[in-house]
């Protein structure tokens, strides 16, 4: 089982890495033998999207290839979303819109967003009404959000609010095993056949 583990933020460093890379220990910790690789978009490695990418211009191809590659191994994503001005950020939308089914395609992601306050909510409701409708990629129905970021989750062990900490750590982890398990059924789909089509390849 692999899971890519997308780490949305453009900064770097990051409160978004920080918890991807909670989550990549996490995995490999709760399961031995599971794999689990972070992709980040720190320093904006993806340009923007253009029509070259459609026309197999060579220069995409070298930035796409081993995304593609990457994502294709995958059985399970999780993507990190910093809300910036109530939004994600616009490297994230734009890794959307580099991805195909043939890479994320029927496979489950969790959302976990990452917020500096209160916030948090709005890039769960972007990520579900948006991102999904051409690569087909299957948000479950968990998702985390993590408040108060640069007080919890913590490397160093340093936490300013223990009771939230815990909180997070623990959902964080029950919705890996939720994922885990969408994972191994969605397996099963693909590998029926019934989700390849040709006529059908962009979604409505």
């Amino acid at each position: 089982m692999k899971t890519v583990i997308i780490s949305g933020s453009h900064r770097d460093p990051s409160q978004s890495f920080k918890v991807a890379t909670h989550v990549r220990d996490r995995i490999r910790e709760k399961t031995p033998g599971d794999e689990a690789e972070i992709f980040a978009l720190a320093n904006n490695p993806l340009p923007l999207w253009d029509e070259g990418v459609w026309e197999g211009d060579p220069a995409w191809q070298k930035h796409l290839d081993p995304l593609r590659a990457l994502l294709q191994s995958s059985d399970a994503l999780v993507v990190v979303s910093p809300e910036w001005h109530g939004q994600v950020p616009a490297g994230l939308k734009n890794f959307f819109l580099l991805c195909s089914g043939r890479e994320v395609g029927h496979k489950p992601a969790l959302i976990v967003t990452v917020s500096a306050g209160d916030g948090g909510a709005y890039p769960v409701a972007e990520l579900r009404m948006s991102s999904y409708k051409n690569n087909r990629i299957c948000y479950i129905p968990e998702h985390v959000v993590v408040r108060h970021v640069e007080k919890i989750l913590n490397p160093d062990g340093s936490t300013k609010d223990s009771d939230s900490d815990l909180y997070i750590r623990e959902r964080i982890d029950w919705a890996l095993g939720i994922l885990r398990e969408y994972a191994l059924a969605l397996g099963q789909v693909r590998s029926s056949g019934a989700t390849e089509t040709e006529k059908f390849r962009n979604g409505m």
